[in-house]
């Protein structure tokens, strides 16, 4: 079976290890230069910055698997145990930020990097996705793993009622900052905070969470600062997010700073099932088996085994 995977993330880059492992010859295509979706790790200089997701956890015996694995191969580790009072629960990151794991992941596996899907069409028994250069690739099935809103967009001739529940769901965006400092900062140890304040949905010391040779601090906004800001001068904005972030950088100098947005960040529903399928197209990420790496996870392998099946 021939397969194309749309997204070089983690639901795109595990299910293709799922159906290459099973034999058939897949494709990853990625409109981007890298690995890792959400999975985002970024350098300013010797400062590295995970400035999508920060850590993931493992709630189910699947994926706790996995992550024994990933730690066993080296890509991953334990970062903390909780953020403040801390609550026992295992917190993991990529031993060198989050695109570590999904580096590792692709290494065997066929990802066409600055690939942008534009259009996915039913030719007779089999799936044809067009590049926005005109490429094709024809596929007995494809895997789409982009945000919603994206996938809606591939799909627009392809002949498919997708259910209202996946049509519908939007996303909740986050507005970031990523700056680069020299000096003691007020992030507590372990380097994370969750909601410590009405600005932050999280910030995290990448020095002290043991991703980055040098100061480097990433905030997060919360969805409510991210979508009452959105549309508001981007220069500005990001100001005003510094502005914000004063107390947490305390006495540290800042020497360097960066603005990072993501439109489609957290999915504000969810899918009830892990991935959803129509005649060997299915869709998949973590719109389905929850907005956390351990969705995404599970989703990709979800797909690989509706296809197999």
């Amino acid at each position: 079976m021939r397969v194309v995977i749309i997204g070089a993330g983690l639901a795109g880059l595990c299910a293709a290890h799922e159906l290459v492992g099973a034999g058939h010859s897949v494709t990853v295509l990625e409109k981007s230069r890298a690995t890792g979706g959400r999975c985002a790790t970024r350098r300013i200089g010797n400062a590295t910055f995970d400035h999508g997701a920060q850590f993931f956890t493992a709630r189910s015996d699947e994926f706790g698997a996995i992550v024994e694995q990933w730690i066993s191969l080296g890509i991953a580790r334990e970062w903390c145990r909780g953020f403040g009072s801390g609550d026992g629960h295992p917190r993991y990151c990529g031993t060198a930020g989050m695109t570590t794991i999904t580096k590792h992941l692709a290494k065997s596996l066929d990802v066409r990097f600055n690939s942008l899907a534009f259009e996915i069409r039913a030719e007779g028994d089999t799936w044809v996705v067009i590049l926005d250069d005109a490429t094709r690739f024809s596929a007995d099935a494809v895997v789409v793993t982009c945000p919603i809103p994206q996938t809606l967009s591939l799909l627009v001739h392809a002949d498919i009622e997708v259910p209202e529940g996946i049509r519908t769901i939007t996303y909740d965006k986050t507005i970031a900052a990523l700056v680069v400092v020299e000096g003691a900062t007020n992030v507590p140890e372990p380097g994370g905070v969750q909601s410590g304040d009405p600005v932050f949905s999280f910030i995290a010391d990448n020095q002290r969470k043991g991703i980055s040779e040098s100061g480097a601090l990433t905030f997060h906004a919360n969805a409510s600062f991210s979508e009452q800001h959105w549309w508001n001068d981007v220069d500005a904005t990001h100001q005003l997010l510094l502005d914000q972030a004063r107390p947490w950088i305390g006495d540290a100098t800042v020497i360097e700073h960066q603005p990072k947005r993501w439109r489609m960040a957290t999915p504000q529903t969810i899918w009830p099932d892990a991935c959803w399928s129509y005649q060997r197209l299915v869709v998949a990420g973590d719109a389905f088996a929850g907005p956390r790496v351990e969705g995404a996870v599970l989703s990709g392998r979800a797909a690989a085994r509706q296809l197999l099946a």
